[in-house]
């Protein structure tokens, strides 16, 4: 069977008792979103990731927010992590990897993604004191590498981002899911050039 062949669409459901997540993706999208988390700023992010990475996703969640954003946001991002790992098969016929530069105003976030089956996150660049702010009055900064590590460690993802500019704390978060979901659009990609698995090991 081809890579193109290859049916790229999950549903994930993970229930516990801080929070429910129903998500389904389909790497082969055109960007489409429909996304309810109840963390607005978080609706917002992850419909980016979908526009920019060109991946359909539908996300249902709920959990305890009266409490804190934190269960629900990393949460959702664990099973949007489990989600992409399934979608992805044995991998066979992607070009595995992906890298991207992208501004928004004055922040600049570089994303580079390999889709190797080895979780590692690198996250660095974020101005002292990001991790406290909180963006929409409910988005603490630092949920953003929260995000990324549920991302990557559940997907299997090598993903390195760092913030090269930035002020104003909404536009870093925001460069960097736009820089994350471009490199992961280009590594999720199929490459006409690339035959089987694109490993020496044979496997990812």
């Amino acid at each position: 069977m081809s890579g193109q062949t290859q049916n790229r669409a999950v549903r994930v459901q993970r229930e516990t008792s801080e929070s429910s997540i129903d998500l389904s993706i389909d790497l082969d999208g055109t960007g489409a979103s429909d996304i309810e988390t109840g963390v607005p700023f978080y609706d917002h992010l992850l419909t980016a990731f979908a526009k920019h990475s060109l991946t359909d996703l539908t996300v249902r969640a709920s959990g305890d927010v009266h409490i804190d954003v934190h269960h629900t946001v990393e949460d959702t991002g664990i099973v949007l992590g489990q989600a992409i790992r399934q979608a992805l098969g044995d991998k066979r016929g992607i070009s595995r990897y992906g890298d991207a530069l992208v501004p928004l105003d004055e922040a600049l976030a570089q994303a580079v993604v390999d889709i190797s089956g080895r979780p590692y996150l690198v996250h660095t660049g974020e101005p002292a004191g990001f991790e406290f702010h909180l963006i929409g009055g409910h988005f603490t900064g630092s949920m953003v590498r929260h995000v990324f590590e549920a991302i990557t460690y559940n997907a299997g993802l090598t993903v390195h981002v760092n913030v090269l500019a930035g002020r104003d704390p909404h536009h870093i978060a925001e460069a960097e899911f736009k820089a994350f979901a471009r490199a992961f659009r280009q590594a999720k990609a199929f490459d006409p050039l690339v035959t089987g698995i694109p490993s020496t090991k044979g496997a990812l």
